[in-house]
């Protein structure tokens, strides 16, 4: 990673940590992603934008694998998502072999706009929500 990409992420990083995360977190209808800490074993709760289409909810991490909540996907894929309000249980998967441009192209526009002037390594993340 470049010098220049590597402040970015940890400019956005903690401004998310400190800032937007804090915030939006607490809004009621905030999507959130619940992962398990790897190291912990506590629930992580992190607000993001994204997309349900029928049993699947799709989304695009940032800054990839440097992403704490893809680092927590990897170790413990059970994830829970709040949607609207309600939560769904589900396992998430890391899909490195899809088109992480192509696939914000179907999200969300305004959260889709910032992943892609804020990201700097763009990876999908699918999951597979139970009812």
């Amino acid at each position: 990673m470049s010098r220049t990409a590597d402040r970015k992420h940890r400019a956005v990083t903690a401004l998310q940590r400190h800032v937007v995360n804090p915030v939006t977190r607490r809004l009621p209808f905030q999507t959130l992603l619940e992962t398990t800490g790897r190291t912990s074993g506590l629930p992580r709760r992190t607000p993001l934008g994204g997309r349900r289409t029928g049993d699947t909810f799709w989304l695009v991490s940032e800054f990839g694998e440097r992403s704490q909540y893809v680092r927590n996907i990897r170790v413990h894929p059970e994830v829970r998502v709040r949607i609207r309000g309600r939560w769904y249980a589900g396992t998430a998967h890391i899909l490195p072999g899809d088109d992480p441009v192509a696939r914000l192209r179907t999200l969300p526009r305004y959260n889709s706009a910032a992943v892609r002037a804020l990201g700097t390594d763009l990876l999908t993340v699918r999951v597979d929500l139970r009812r």
